[in-house]
């Protein structure tokens, strides 16, 4: 009797200590890696299409928005825009860092606004981007 109720009394004792112990996540946010990253501007960022396009000096990029959050036109973002696949981005903009997919890069004026286009078609009575073109930066 007296080996149940001192094991018990040790079972208790340790679950009530072990879930009073917790890790704190202290992360860090480095503005430094982001800024290290290749930078561009949003030129095209449509609330009925999941995808947003990105002016690099590579050329446009077209991502596709992962966790439905998407930069507004003119918004300056760092991430890896000149490879396909799933990446964080960092909008300087807004201070958020958030997930996009890079579906095409590399691409000229033109082959980014087909690309929406294909993305995106007609939707419901509204126009996609060969109807309103992308922002263009003032030089």
């Amino acid at each position: 009797m007296k080996k149940i109720f001192t094991l018990s009394s040790l079972a208790i004792l340790s679950l009530v200590l072990f879930t009073g112990c917790y890790k704190e996540r202290n992360v860090t946010f480095n503005e430094d890696y982001w800024l290290s990253k290749e930078r561009g501007e949003v030129v095209y960022s449509d609330s009925y299409c999941d995808y947003f396009v990105v002016e690099t000096n590579n050329g446009y990029s077209v991502l596709r928005s992962f966790d439905g959050y998407k930069p507004y036109e003119g918004s300056f973002v760092y991430g890896d825009f000149s490879y396909s696949g799933t990446h964080d981005v960092y909008n300087r903009s807004s201070g958020r860092v958030f997930t996009s997919t890079v579906t095409d890069y590399w691409l000229t004026y033109y082959e980014a606004q087909d690309a929406v286009d294909y993305y995106c078609p007609y939707i419901t009575g509204r126009a996609t981007s060969s109807t309103s073109e992308f922002r263009i930066k003032k030089k």
